[in-house]
C-alpha cells in the first residue's frame, strides 16, 4: 500500500501518478485525519459517538425533521433512529415536539444545550486541525487547500453527491 507517511519504499514518484495509488495515499491520509477529528470531539465535555454527533448535525442543518427523515438521512432503520433520539432526548440535547400544522407528526429539534455541544466539538476540531496544519509548510498548506477545492468541485461535477455536509470548513 502507498503511504503518504513515507514509511516504506512504495512512494509514489509524482504529481502524474495513476488514480488508484493517489487514492491509496488520500486513504491514509483520512485515516489520520479521522482519528484527530474523533479525538478531538472525544475531548468535549459531553462524549459522543460518531453516531450521535451525525444525528445532531443533521438536526443542526435540517431542523424539524422527523423521526423517519432522520433515519433516511442517516441511512438506520427507524428502531435505530428512535434509540438514538431517546438516548439525545435524555441527555438533554434534542426534543420531540408536536408538528404545528400535521398533529400525528413528531418534530426532532435540538435544544440550547445540543447546539453548544456541536458548538464546542466543531471549536475542538478546528483547533486540532489547525495544530496540524501549523506543523506544515505553508506551500504543503495552500496545495492542500487547492486540492481539497478541486477535489469537492470534481466530487460534484461526479454526481456522487449526497449533498450531506462535508464538514470541511470554507464550503
Amino acid at each position: 500500500m502507498t503511504r503518504l507517511s513515507g514509511s516504506g519504499g512504495d512512494q509514489s514518484s509524482g504529481p502524474g501518478d495513476d488514480p488508484h495509488s493517489v487514492a491509496l495515499e488520500i486513504a491514509d491520509a483520512v485515516d489520520g485525519l479521522a482519528t484527530v477529528w474523533s479525538v478531538a470531539a472525544q475531548g468535549a465535555s459531553l462524549r459522543l459517538s460518531p453516531h450521535q454527533l451525525r444525528a445532531l448535525r443533521i438536526l443542526e442543518s435540517r431542523p424539524g425533521l422527523n423521526l423517519t427523515t432522520l433515519a433516511e438521512h442517516m441511512e438506520i432503520g427507524p428502531p435505530t433512529a428512535s434509540r438514538l433520539c431517546d438516548r439525545l432526548e435524555a441527555a438533554g440535547l434534542l426534543e420531540r415536539l408536536l408538528h404545528p400544522h400535521r398533529r400525528r407528526e413528531v418534530q426532532l429539534v435540538l435544544t440550547g444545550r445540543g447546539l453548544q455541544v456541536l458548538d464546542e466539538v466543531a471549536a475542538r476540531r478546528s483547533q486540532a486541525l489547525a495544530a496540524v496544519l501549523a506543523a506544515m509548510e505553508p506551500g504543503d498548506r495552500a496545495a492542500l487547500r487547492g486540492g481539497l477545492r478541486a477535489f469537492l468541485t470534481a466530487h460534484g461535477d461526479s454526481g456522487e453527491g449526497t449533498g450531506e455536509d462535508t464538514g470541511l470548513p470554507g464550503r
